[in-house]
């Protein structure tokens, strides 16, 4: 009897072979009901605009997954910051379940999706409903990661001042930006420096299926960010590093 599989599955198990990557068994599956839930909850809360199967499979499952190419996340405890929808944090945990994950999100909407979607996936991780600026003072949360993430669409300098401080000594943050983010990558030469860290690289990859170039640009923590950051987002705003 032959078996038929979503758009979603099929276009995840293609990308993921082209990409090099082995997907434990049902992950394919997982990403399926992950689309389901994306189409049911994205009405009220807002998710992504981007729509259709073989798109949202391309453009954030298999975005996400790439970063398994960029750096070993194996047995790592992560914080996705600015999760959202839960890109890359969810996509990742999907594809290498021994990670030790955090959501983070300022946003209630997307943590009460997140939470649902962590249940439906019978993914284990922690969402929290809280500002990454705060979070990054609590004891229990600063510099305790082997690696924080970001997709947000903030600049450079401001996602470090955000995302370092949750960093351990010797760990990554590790932002996902577009292959014209140089000039912006420069600029945020002094933030890095500021909040203890320097710039170990850039890995640019193609998203499979597409013609679209990405960049994971990576971040090495070196020495403990000083106290007095991060800052309050509004003076992170009015004043970037």
């Amino acid at each position: 009897m032959k078996v038929i599989i979503s758009e979603t599955e099929a276009a995840v198990t293609r990308g993921a072979e082209g990409l090099g990557i082995e997907l434990p068994c049902g992950a394919s599956a997982a990403f399926a009901s992950y689309y389901e839930l994306l189409g049911k909850r994205g009405k009220d809360v807002n998710l992504t605009s981007i729509s259709g199967e073989e798109d949202v499979a391309r453009l954030h499952f298999l975005d996400s997954i790439a970063l398994l190419n960029v750096y070993d996340l194996k047995n790592t405890r992560v914080i996705d910051v600015g999760s959202g929808a839960g890109f890359p944090g969810v996509p990742l945990k999907l594809a290498e379940p021994s990670i030790d994950l955090t959501l983070l999100d300022a946003t209630g909407k997307r943590v009460a999706f997140l939470s649902e979607l962590c249940k439906k996936l019978e993914i284990d991780a922690v969402c929290l409903h809280a500002r990454a600026e705060e979070s990054a003072q609590i004891e229990d949360m600063r510099e305790r990661f082997d690696a924080a993430l970001s997709r947000a669409v903030a600049r450079l300098n401001v996602l470090c001042e955000l995302c370092l401080p949750f960093v351990r000594v010797g760990g990554v943050f590790i932002a996902m930006k577009g292959v014209d983010s140089a000039d912006e990558i420069a600029e945020a030469g002094g933030a890095i420096a500021a909040l203890g860290a320097q710039l170990q690289g850039c890995a640019d990859y193609i998203i499979p299926g597409t013609d679209i170039t990405h960049r994971a640009v990576i971040i090495r923590k070196t020495t403990k960010t000083p106290e007095k950051y991060p800052r309050r987002f509004a003076r992170i705003q009015k004043d970037p590093l």
